[in-house]
């Protein structure tokens, strides 16, 4: 999930929404914003996919 922002200039910048960081700035294109964006790995959301993951496998286990 990202945040895109048109600069004045016409470029445009992406920050993730999971960890806050900047993907990037100045890109010219969506497509770049898009390359850009499939090229980050974002440790917040890896977790938060992880937690959710582990929860998950427990709920399971303690159903049994």
């Amino acid at each position: 999930m990202y945040s895109r922002t048109q600069n004045d200039n016409g470029t445009y910048n992406t920050r993730c929404l999971y960890c806050f960081m900047t993907i990037a700035t100045a890109v010219q294109t969506t497509e770049e914003l898009e390359l850009e964006e499939a090229e980050h790995l974002c440790p917040e959301k890896a977790l938060a996919l992880m937690l959710a993951s582990r929860n998950s496998t427990r709920s399971l286990v303690h159903r049994s």
